[in-house]
């Protein structure tokens, strides 16, 4: 897996890989050129075989502020519909990598994180966050809807619908406190410790059966277009072959033995 990124921080320590934008001296807004390298990377992580989780990290006390005013808002300001288009379905193929890339992503949040930001924070698939975390949908107040990059139908699913209603049409932050009350966030941490309950939180993922962890975070995206009858049928043949898989043998012969299993990933 690439960690030679240009617009934005790649790490990859073992199984774990760590990302973080990289402007914090302007709270790590995206721009074109990161939208695209973070959706190319994201797709390229589905066939990589020794990564199983990412933490997505903030970067100068910030996670990120969302679009750049100057380099993405003032030029869409310019552009055609057809330019418009490909602009949105480029953000929106970004949180359809992530979701696709089959390895669960943990969002440390810290300080700000709006806009496209907190699109990629709650397109994650656990989220940790500071005290002082505010997060804010706030295409609203620049403009647009709500319904950017998924927004209208991820964030309901997350924290419910009179909720996501609230902050989609006012555009107001989403303080710490409510985040884990309502259950954005999973865990809240001081800033010193983020980093450290992140990465925590990946690397008991990446101990676990990697290959039917990939197979959970697939069903989970997979479900919410099926009926109830599609999902049972589906869930079947999901977990029938994950029991073909090398892990449940394991676990099976740890159990025998009183010991703890050592997953492999196969």
């Amino acid at each position: 897996m690439r960690s030679d990124t240009r617009h934005f921080k790649c790490t990859i320590d073992g199984p774990v890989a760590r990302i973080a934008l990289n402007r914090p001296e302007r709270k790590n807004p995206l721009t074109f050129e990161s939208y695209a390298e973070l959706r190319d990377w994201f797709r390229d992580l589905h066939y990589d075989d020794e990564v199983h989780a990412v933490v997505f990290l903030p970067n100068g006390g910030n996670f990120s502020s969302g679009g750049d005013v100057h380099d993405i808002i003032g030029p869409l300001t310019q552009m055609s519909m057809k330019e418009l288009l490909a602009f949105t379905r480029m953000t929106g193929d970004l949180v359809k990598a992530m979701i696709g890339c089959g390895k669960p992503i943990i969002a440390a949040v810290e300080g700000i994180c709006a806009g496209a930001g907190a699109i990629i924070a709650m397109a994650s698939d656990l989220r940790v966050a500071t005290p002082d975390a505010k997060v804010a949908f706030l295409f609203n107040r620049v403009g647009l809807a709500g319904c950017d990059m998924g927004a209208c139908a991820m964030l309901p699913r997350i924290i419910g619908q009179g909720r996501a209603n609230e902050l989609l049409y006012l555009g107001r932050s989403m303080s710490a406190e409510e985040g884990h009350a309502w259950g954005f966030f999973n865990r809240l941490s001081d800033a010193a410790e983020l980093e450290s309950v992140a990465m925590e939180l990946a690397e008991r993922i990446c101990a676990g059966p990697t290959f039917a962890n990939a197979m959970t975070k697939t069903m989970l995206a997979q479900e919410w277009s099926m009926s109830l009858d599609q999902a049972i049928e589906a869930e079947a043949q999901a977990q029938a072959i994950c029991m073909q898989g090398n892990d449940f043998r394991r676990a099976y012969e740890a159990f025998a033995a009183r010991k703890k299993p050592v997953f492999e990933g196969d």
